[in-house]
């Protein structure tokens, strides 16, 4: 039997707690929430969520504070998170996904579309997960079963989509990968997201392996090459 799924929900407004709370409960998930950005640091490291949806404005510390104190934790590197927010900027989008956010929701959605935007990214996370092999070319070792990437031996923690991007590139060496390939085999289709949405994550990708082994090929996509 599977295990159930852990989602922790923080936000400052009781009725979005509550809310978005019960619709995923009835989804079958276990929910936890807190209220501001301290509590949520608190019960995730507690809980250890496989999904966090955070508030961008919350008490203490926001969204970005609490994303980029949890991704700093080899704990929540793999944890989906997915920022909440009322801010439609394509700055703060892009900030959002420079901290390790897995993706954004603007505010105010339809408690069955949020549902179904996280029942889909559950979904994407469990086929990327499903039959794959680890990948070792060069000094570079990409191993899908712990989620981790090694680069002489050393070990390298990445993102949940910025791992799951980075192993469907390698895993066809010098193949160019379109843009909207990209975007439907790691966000999938049922997840609308930019195309700065992929720039920002093989720039952080780059910066993290500290490897020249992802090509641009411009107007057209990204190749793996070592």
């Amino acid at each position: 039997m599977e295990t159930k799924k852990k989602i922790l929900i923080a936000d400052d407004e009781p009725d979005i707690l509550e809310i978005i709370g019960y619709n995923l409960s009835r989804e079958g998930y276990d929910i936890y929430t807190a209220k501001d950005g301290n509590e949520a640091i608190a019960k995730a490291r507690n809980v250890k969520p496989d999904l966090i949806v955070l508030d961008m404005m919350m008490p203490y510390k926001n969204g970005m504070e609490v994303c980029e104190i949890l991704r700093a934790q080899p704990a929540f590197a793999n944890t989906i998170i997915v920022f909440l927010t009322a801010i439609n900027d394509e700055s703060k989008e892009i900030k959002m996904l420079d901290m390790g956010a897995d993706d954004y929701i603007t505010k105010p959605i339809a408690p069955k579309v949020l549902v179904s935007h996280i029942n889909a990214m559950f979904r994407r996370n469990k086929d990327n997960n499903n039959g794959n092999k680890i990948l070792e070319t060069g000094n570079l070792k990409i191993d899908p079963i712990q989620f981790l990437v090694f680069v002489d031996n050393a070990k390298i923690i990445l993102a949940k989509k910025e791992f799951e991007l980075l192993y469907l590139l390698a895993s066809v060496p010098n193949r160019v990968f379109l843009r909207d390939e990209i975007l439907h085999k790691v966000w999938g289709t049922d997840v609308i997201v930019g195309d700065r949405t992929i720039d920002v994550h093989i720039r952080k990708i780059r910066q993290k392996l500290n490897l020249d082994c992802i090509e641009t090929v411009k107007g057209v996509g990204y190749k793996f090459v070592m």
